[in-house]
């Protein structure tokens, strides 16, 4: 019946559009008709005017165009391009709907194949063996059209967001929104997605456009006749509002919520559920999506067309390629801005956040490769994995052209694979280099020799770390018996607390236990606690 009526509608297009050009002809032969014939009328008069006045100062009189000096406005072209825009978004409309056919047969189709995959797994192994190529139970066309399909019967998952941004558009500060919705099923596979562009007074508020992208996400779902769904949010005040446990305050808020419970009432089951905002993160990043496509506007350069959009710190016009996105919130910067937020932060010791205000999103330093150098990304993240582990958990290569930082526990279980007895000889094999060391000596593995027989040799004392006790041993440094840290006493009193938390006495390296000594050392010597006034107290 669709069919028909979309026939009849290009007819009828076809039809009009004939009569106009037709009309348009027969007006333009009046026209010329009518020229003629003045022009005939004016010949007869010029030469009856020139025989009774021979002497013309300008000898031929002037031709006059009667089409008239200003152009007239065609309205056919305008009737002419308002048939050919109905005519096309009569092909899109018709293409959007076979489209949507389509998705219609293929949702229903894997419901189908899903189910008859489980039906399969729940076959005995028996059964199986001896019927198993017997089993078979194709997908009927039919059903993807018909009624009772399977897709009216089975729960989906509709996530929805809505964004509402301050952003600069060329020189403009203005308020944009945007929503992103996904369908998917049971098992969050991906059906369908799509982002709108809100307009500004669906971007009045972020519970407004939270409410517009939930709207649309509900009209999408029954747009593929969706029986079951639970429609996912992250915005803890509208899943009040849509619960019925808080009343919106203002009329716009309220409107909306209404309209949601009206759409609710159409599927057979739909309910909220509240989720976090990592849980929605691609929906996040299509309604940020939908916002960057109103930001941007195109430039003609040397190398073709190319957009651009306005980075909100420098206030400069940069191509869309030279500007980072934040992950986890999407906010857009410039190379050269992020590059010196990251640098500034990273050099005081600080982890690199969004610079959008009251964002707290952390920067990925793995994801600044684009604009910082690499040297500094793979120092940065080393430390952020020295950061990671636990003072007492770390061990160092100590090959000079390695160094690389293990975890105790991962290099003893990788090490078993290649060396019997490694967790009682202190054998470990780097995971980087491959070659074999000493925890205890930190040295070069050292091959049908004792640690104890190693560190009375010139091969120790002249290593890194026999050099170090060495000097630890003239300087007086103590050892703290934890994690090997060196400490060495400028001032103050004998009770050291090691930056791992341990607590000992720097005279004999007994444990503090409850903020007490357990042994009878002084806890104290009055040089290193009387100082002069204007002194600079050294470090500790």
């Amino acid at each position: 019946m669709a069919a028909i009526e979309d026939d009849e509608v290009s007819l009828i297009l076809e039809e009009q559009r004939e009569e106009i050009m037709a009309a348009k002809t027969i007006a333009c032969d009046h026209d010329l008709a009518f020229n003629l014939q003045m022009q005939e009328a004016l010949a007869v008069s010029r030469a009856a005017y020139t025989s009774s006045v021979p002497d013309s100062p300008t000898g031929d009189a002037a031709t006059v165009d009667f089409t008239g000096a200003e152009e007239e406005f065609d309205f056919t072209s305008l009737i002419l391009q308002d048939i050919a825009r109905a005519d096309q978004e009569r092909r899109d409309r018709e293409f959007g709907e076979q489209e949507m056919k389509r998705l219609k047969v293929d949702l229903d189709r894997r419901i189908h194949d899903q189910k008859f995959a489980k039906e399969l797994m729940n076959i005995p192994e028996g059964d199986w063996s001896k019927h198993g190529d017997n089993y078979q139970k194709p997908y009927s066309l039919g059903a993807g059209s018909s009624s009772s399909s399977a897709i009216g019967n089975e729960s989906f998952r509709v996530y929805c967001k809505g964004l509402v941004s301050e952003e600069m558009i060329g020189d403009t500060r203005a308020m944009v929104g945007g929503a992103g919705v996904a369908i998917c099923d049971s098992t969050d596979n991906l059906i369908w997605e799509v982002k709108k562009v809100l307009g500004a007074e669906e971007s009045k508020s972020p519970e407004i456009a939270e409410l517009e992208a939930l709207l649309h996400g509900l009209d999408e779902a029954l747009t593929f006749d969706l029986g079951r769904v639970t429609f996912f949010i992250d915005h803890f005040k509208v899943f009040q509002y849509v619960t019925g446990r808080v009343e919106p305050r203002q009329s716009a808020v309220a409107t909306l919520v209404n309209q949601v419970a009206v759409l609710q009432k159409k599927f057979s089951y739909c309910q909220p559920s509240l989720l976090t905002r990592n849980d929605v993160k691609f929906v996040f990043k299509l309604a940020r999506g939908a916002i960057v496509s109103q930001i941007k506007w195109p430039e003609e350069t040397s190398k073709g067309k190319t957009f651009k959009e306005t980075c909100v710190i420098c206030y400069e016009g940069i191509t869309v390629d030279k500007m980072f996105s934040v992950d986890g919130c999407f906010h857009r910067f410039c190379f050269s801005c992020m590059k010196q937020h990251v640098e500034v932060k990273l050099l005081g010791g600080q982890t690199a956040s969004c610079p959008s205000e009251g964002c707290k999103s952390e920067v990925k330093i793995e994801c600044c490769a684009k604009f910082l150098d690499p040297k500094l990304v793979n120092v940065m993240i080393q430390r952020k994995k020295e950061g990671s582990i636990g003072v007492t958990d770390k061990v160092y290569c100590p090959y000079p052209k390695c160094s690389e930082l293990m975890v105790k526990a991962e290099v003893l279980e990788y090490t078993k694979q290649f060396f019997v007895g490694a967790e009682q000889s202190g054998a470990r094999k780097c995971m980087k280099c491959g070659h074999f060391f000493c925890t205890q000596c930190k040295v070069p593995w050292h091959y049908n020799v004792t640690c104890n027989d190693f560190s009375k040799t010139k091969g120790y004392q002249n290593a890194g770390d026999g050099m170090l006790k060495s000097l630890a041993q003239s300087k007086r440094w103590r050892q703290c018996i934890k994690c090997n840290n060196m400490v060495e006493l400028v001032w103050g009193c004998y009770h050291i607390t090691c930056r791992c938390g341990y607590e000992f006495c720097y005279t004999c390296g007994a444990e503090w236990k409850k903020k007490k000594a357990t042994c009878s050392c002084p806890i104290w010597d009055e040089r290193n606690i009387i100082r002069e006034r204007n002194a600079i107290p050294p470090r500790r």
